[in-house]
């Protein structure tokens, strides 16, 4: 494997040209022609992610106060492009087709059908789902609700909703009895609020935008930007021009993070030159991130004791406890144990050290590949013990970066989201409407699968999403969802969590954000939190794909209304007639992060909600930033038996979360259909197997249950030994649902031991 992000092996697949390009523009262009968008798709391209304009549902990357020409990637165009579509389903679609039939549909051909029209309700009887009315809908789930213990009942938020939204279903949620309201975020970056809180005392990243025009060094772990968040590449290529140094840890060589080619860059487009990203590029083993941090920090502390003035003695002094016990760790801990659990040797990892300790301003970003392991919140503490030893954590140009998936998964969380009574604003919710909210912890993504398989889980009420399709252990729950009393989804296009009904049975059609919200006060703007803690307002413009769709505050407040008890405080009507007033509450409840929130809507590049951590204020219980030692060396569940592999679960270039717009993933070198699993030339030899070869991974974390995909073909890829990938959803049987973090129950998506089965 090759240190240098420009060197590529030649024997295996991979992405020539770079991020961007002209693939980049072909990308756009075959979704754009096989979709046959709506007229004015390309008027919504043209504001997408600009001040007044429509934020973009692809990914939660910050919008910048001075915007580009066109500030939209790929992925987003092909968001945007999606939910504009001319292709409709409605009553007539499901006249023709059965559910039964639908199953055996793929992802991409269920989307493809188009935007969903008219309210419906699923007839056992028939087997198929039937238009209904708004009032006959609103009655029967309220009575359903009504007939139910609050406690047996789910609300699940996708990362989409807004702000507004996410507001009025936890306040919904609340009055009704119960704090069940997980979110996408229990699927990716839970880890990130638990894990992050646990030892700065924030549940999010302390970075905002400038701070990437001023660092001199970048240190990526597991994030896949090329794909996740393409926007983020322009601050990097503009990092890179200047000479920050960007080191990658990751298993697989990302596209994004070897070379960009700025299609905004005319010079860069005619000449096909593009920048190269990461000087070095280390493929980690997966679940090796806290040994490889370890043999990094296990540098610094020789650095220092060698020459001294390399730690930031006052910082750590004033700011942080439990160095002593990092340093006993790291002298303890050998480097044949480093480069066991890291996959990684010294000669890898020492110059990093070198260079991190000459540094002036560091940034730490991470993704999924942290997140997504038994002890991903361990992985993200270490990165935060190498930032804290130099003090960069709390001035301009460091800090601390997740960087999220849904455009607004971190909002969510800011107004109420969680299953967490603690982090509720309970007593707010108590003083300003006259409740009683319950303080019973709830349920995480991980516990709603744990109900639906013993039965305690009786309604599901999904705000968007594809749920069921995303969660893990998908094989063995998915049988239990048609044995509830309520299922509930709100969405724009038909998917595979649809498809798995229970006798009351409801389907909901909202409109997506680029469309135009016309209320009782006329056009209605929403909002949403970005991943460096800006609030952005949005505004669609697009007529709705059809005159019964709802928006989703109109939806929410319906159930509610036909639910709770009278209650002259919640004014239902009053909020979904003026989008505004509910911003009131927001502000009301949450004074501090959101004063003058109607009034700061529109600001350029959003207006930012605060950090304390950020300003070297630590809300632990310790009041200090905790340096903390991990309970081993790697964030795997333990050692991998003889021929057992570690499962890495990908999205592909052609994929936003569930939703899959083709089968192409060009930045990995792949065109191919989805059901591959990718591992090095070598362990392919040594498995007796060759290319092509039909195969089937079975989980090999033994708890009784017996987990299998069938039907994967064996396809050579650049990956660290041991190491197999294969895509997302489809893997997803593989993963116990028992196996998750342990502080947050982020299920272990990039962590799952298997065996191969010829």
């Amino acid at each position: 494997m090759a240190d240098r992000a420009d060197e590529q092996r030649e024997d295996t697949p991979y992405y020539r040209e770079g991020a961007g390009g002209w693939g980049s523009v072909e990308g756009m262009a075959k979704v754009l022609l096989g979709e046959t968008p709506s007229a004015g798709v390309l008027d919504t391209l043209r504001v997408q992610n600009k001040p007044g304009g429509h934020m973009c549902t692809s990914c939660a990357w910050t919008k910048p106060k001075d915007p580009h020409p066109f500030e939209f990637c790929e992925n987003g165009a092909k968001a945007t492009i999606w939910d504009l579509t001319t292709a409709r389903c409605g009553p007539d679609f499901f006249a023709k087709h059965t559910v039964t039939e639908l199953l055996d549909w793929t992802d991409h051909d269920l989307e493809a059908e188009g935007r969903l029209t008219h309210p419906l309700r699923f007839n056992p009887a028939t087997d198929r789902y039937e238009e209904t009315t708004w009032d006959e809908a609103f009655a029967a789930i309220g009575a359903g609700l009504r007939a139910l213990d609050p406690k047996s009942t789910v609300f699940y938020t996708s990362g989409r909703a807004s702000l507004e939204t996410s507001y009025l279903w936890q306040l919904f949620a609340r009055a009704y009895g119960h704090n069940n309201l997980p979110d996408s975020s229990n699927m990716c970056h839970e880890t990130t609020s638990v894990g992050l809180k646990r030892v700065i005392g924030s549940s999010v990243g302390t970075c905002v935008l400038e701070d990437f025009d001023q660092c001199d060094m970048i240190l990526f772990f597991g994030q896949n930007t090329g794909t996740n968040s393409p926007r983020f590449l322009h601050p990097l290529q503009q990092a890179a021009q200047r000479g920050c140094r960007i080191v990658t840890f990751n298993p697989i060589r990302e596209a994004g993070l070897v070379k960009f080619r700025n299609p905004q860059n005319p010079v860069q487009m005619a000449l096909g030159t593009a920048t190269q990203i990461s000087e070095t590029y280390l493929q980690v083993r997966p679940g090796g991130d806290i040994a490889a941090l370890i043999g990094l920090i296990k540098r610094v502390l020789e650095l220092e004791d060698e020459d001294g003035g390399i730690l930031d003695h006052a910082f750590l002094r004033e700011h942080t406890q439990g160095l002593d016990d990092l340093r006993a760790f790291a002298r303890q801990t050998t480097w044949a144990q480093i480069e066991s659990a890291s996959g990684l040797t010294r000669a890898q990892l020492v110059p990093v050290a070198e260079a991190y300790a000459r540094a002036r301003a560091v940034i730490g970003v991470y993704g999924m590949g942290l997140t997504q392991h038994v002890h991903g919140s361990h992985s993200i503490a270490m990165l935060v013990n190498l930032l804290l030893l130099r003090g960069n954590i709390g001035r301009p140009g460091t800090g601390i970066s997740p960087v999220r998936g849904h455009s607004n998964v971190q909002g969510q969380r800011t107004v109420g989201i969680t299953e967490k009574p603690e982090l509720a604003p309970i007593e707010q919710l108590r003083t300003m409407f006259g409740l009683n909210p319950p303080k019973e912890t709830g349920h995480t993504t991980v516990e709603v699968a744990q109900g639906l398989l013993d039965g305690t889980v009786r309604a599901f009420l999904s705000l968007g999403g594809n749920f069921a399709h995303a969660i893990s252990d998908t094989a063995r729950v998915q049988p239990a969802w048609r044995d509830l009393a309520l299922n509930v989804q709100i969405a724009t296009k038909l998917n595979r969590s649809h498809l798995l009904t229970c006798e009351n049975q409801w389907l909901l059609p909202c409109l997506v954000r680029a469309e135009e919200d016309i209320q009782a006060t006329g056009p209605q703007a929403v909002s949403m939190e970005d991943s460096l803690s800006h609030i952005h307002g949005s505004l669609g413009r697009r007529t709705p794909a059809s005159g019964m769709l709802r928006s989703e505050p109109a939806i929410v407040a319906g159930i509610a209304k036909a639910t709770l008890d009278p209650n002259p405080r919640l004014l239902w009507d009053d909020w979904v007639g003026d989008y505004s007033k509910v911003r009131d509450l927001i502000e009301q409840t949450w004074p501090d992060t959101f004063g003058d929130f109607n009034a700061r809507l529109t600001t350029p590049g959003g207006f930012y909600r605060g950090n304390a951590a950020r300003d070297r204020q630590w809300k632990t219980e310790s009041g200090r930033a905790e340096i903390t030692v991990p309970p081993a060396l790697t964030s795997l569940i333990g050692e991998l038996g003889s021929g057992e592999y570690t499962l890495v679960t990908l999205r592909s270039n052609d994929q936003f979360n569930t939703t899959v717009y083709g089968y192409s993933d060009r930045l990995r070198g792949l065109k191919t259909d989805r059901m591959i699993v990718l591992m090095n030339p070598e362990e392919i030899a040594r498995a007796g197997l060759r290319e092509g070869q039909e195969v089937r991974l079975v989980c090999a974390h033994d708890d009784g249950h017996r987990r299998e995909v069938a039907g994967l073909k064996v396809t050579a890829y650049d990956l660290p030994d041991r190491c197999l990938a294969a895509y997302y959803p489809e893997a997803n049987p593989l993963v116990p649902v028992s196996l998750h973090d342990g502080l947050s129950k982020t299920p272990a998506y990039k962590g799952t031991p298997v065996r191969i089965e010829a």
